[in-house]
């Protein structure tokens, strides 16, 4: 891992509510957009189930991973795509990473769509943050374009 790969451990209660919101988005209810992503394990070949905040933003829809270079992070460069759930609506997807100088107006609307919720993994940077401040952020939090196959 170099230095701008990193990775924030999830405590237990964000595991705890994790798994209830997953459990939600199965179950067609969407916390402000939330919804359960599958991803089959690079390893294992198994899904992995997760929930996330899909960006619809131009161009889009996109993930952001607030965490750094997380599980599913690592899973989705080697499965290239995966699941989207909200109930009984299943979308699958492809996935493309974008480039660290791509990445500054995705994280901008999505720190201005979720701030409140990730601000913690974002250490100073907000919406309001400078490109160039984005653009320092954009390494420790990889971001992929999804495309959904009809």
């Amino acid at each position: 891992m170099t230095s701008t790969q990193r990775y924030i451990q999830p405590k237990r209660i964000d595991k705890a509510v994790g798994g209830f919101v997953s459990w939600l988005a199965r179950h067609g209810v969407s916390l402000v957009g939330a919804a359960e992503l599958s991803v089959r394990g690079r390893k294992s070949g198994e899904w992995r189930r997760l929930p996330v905040n899909p960006l619809p933003y131009e161009g889009g829809p996109y993930l952001v991973s607030a965490r750094g270079d997380s599980e599913w992070v690592r899973n989705m460069r080697a499965a290239g795509g995966g699941r989207l759930q909200v109930g009984s609506r299943t979308q699958e997807f492809t996935a493309v990473e974008l480039p660290d100088a791509e990445k500054p107006v995705v994280l901008r609307a999505y720190l201005a769509k979720w701030g409140w919720q990730v601000s913690r993994y974002f250490d100073e940077v907000t919406a309001d943050s400078t490109d160039a401040e984005l653009l320092a952020a954009a390494p420790r939090h990889p971001v992929f374009r999804i495309t959904v196959i009809d």
